[in-house]
């Protein structure tokens, strides 16, 4: 009978540090970029400038995603199109000029601040602003709601409970 115990503990304490193992992988883990080697430039000065670039550009299909972290082709055929640029000559200002003016801002992960994009940069804060209000009211109606004292019915009922 003890030897059963201890068979079930052992089982149970391997189960729970390949729990934890697992919930450490989790933790640590990094995302896989989707850059693939054949799209890497020789020069590693200008590959960084590449992989700074795509990391500030939107995955259209993803949308969630940097196109340096996309999989998706489209985000593959940007990825290409920024290196070509790039060996092009032009400054980095200039591919992302040439991608905005392809995709507009939506391709952009941090779209700039301007008559367009105003409801994008307010609209969280709108959103505080306007549950915190909303919670102020429900709170406040929440406490101007008084209970009607108890009646001597109800009172002779509790009195008849038994402890």
């Amino acid at each position: 009978m003890g030897q059963g115990n201890q068979a079930a503990d052992r089982k149970t304490a391997s189960r729970g540090m390949r729990r934890l193992w697992f919930l450490l992988a989790l933790l640590f883990a990094m995302p896989a970029l989707a850059v693939q080697p054949d799209e890497m430039l020789a020069d590693p000065v200008l590959e960084a400038r590449a992989r700074t670039i795509s990391e500030e550009l939107r995955c259209v299909v993803c949308q969630n995603q940097s196109i340096d972290d996309s999989d998706a082709p489209l985000a593959r055929d940007l990825r290409i199109v920024v290196r070509e640029q790039l060996q092009l000559g032009k400054s980095d200002d200039d591919i992302m000029a040439y991608i905005v003016s392809r995709y507009g801002n939506f391709v952009l992960l941090r779209p700039p601040v301007e008559p367009a994009t105003w409801a994008l940069w307010a609209g969280p804060f709108a959103v505080l602003i306007i549950g915190g209000a909303l919670l102020a009211v429900w709170s406040r109606r929440r406490r101007l709601v008084e209970t009607p004292p108890l009646t001597a019915a109800e009172i002779a009922e509790i009195n008849r409970l038994p402890d």
